[in-house]
């Protein structure tokens, strides 16, 4: 059986990035005892870097972010909906 090809777009390769960099700061936060969960949303209204931990470059990381593409990418996921 043939598998269908899997088209990989640039908004794909965006949203893998995206997790990947939250992923690492969710560990991040979780090692240092925070509430990964409550820092990134913090984060995320405020934008206050102090939300997210130094610890492993965390802060950095997400910095290279930008808000509006980690909420859409957080929305195409929960959704299941790919772009």
């Amino acid at each position: 059986m043939f598998e269908p090809t899997l088209t990989f777009t640039l908004s794909n390769a965006k949203d893998e990035e995206i997790k990947q960099i939250l992923s690492e700061v969710y560990l991040a936060l979780k090692e240092k005892g925070y509430n990964p969960e409550s820092q990134i949303v913090g984060y995320i209204l405020s934008e206050d870097p102090t939300y997210i931990t130094t610890n492993r470059g965390a802060r950095s990381l997400i910095k290279q972010l930008d808000r509006d593409d980690m909420l859409r990418a957080m929305v195409r996921s929960f959704l299941g909906v790919e772009k």
